[in-house]
């Protein structure tokens, strides 16, 4: 499981190294894309072959027939990257992907269960200084009414 927070530099070279723990998980070849928010989404491979099914919904394999999820699909597979670890564990971020989120000099890299975000510094921030004023509410709404 990826989890925790932490912060590190961006190289002259848009590299970013990732934590070990997360290095260990990931293995030497993953995904980066475009994510909800103001971040980038990170998946392992293995990951990404379910994301790329769900959202291709493979049941009816026309899923190119719906405007929403045409649209969704190029911006989550349009600017989507396979990337290498080098041997140090630093990946490349395209220019696009930088650009997008506005990544300087700092990467906030959060790890969320099944993926791993880069977040800008100042974005993360403020995002998170918002969902922690909305834990208990957004806790109570994802618990829906649940009976035993």
């Amino acid at each position: 499981m990826l989890i925790g927070e932490y912060i590190h530099t961006i190289d002259e070279k848009n590299r970013v190294s990732l934590p070990v723990k997360f290095r260990k998980e990931m293995g030497k070849k993953i995904i980066i894309t475009p994510g909800l928010g103001q971040c980038l989404f990170i998946f392992t491979l293995k990951e990404w072959e379910k994301v790329s099914r769900r959202l291709s919904n493979s049941d009816s394999d026309l899923s190119f027939l719906k405007a929403d999820q045409r649209s969704f699909n190029r911006f989550m597979f349009g600017r989507a990257s396979e990337v290498e670890l080098d041997t140090i564990g630093r990946i490349l971020i395209p220019d696009v992907l930088k650009d997008r989120i506005k990544l300087r000099d700092k990467a906030v890299i959060v790890g969320v269960q099944d993926r791993v975000e880069i977040w800008n510094e100042d974005a993360w921030n403020k995002c998170e200084e918002g969902f922690e004023k909305e834990a208990d509410q957004l806790a109570e709404s994802l618990g829906g009414d649940r009976k035993s």
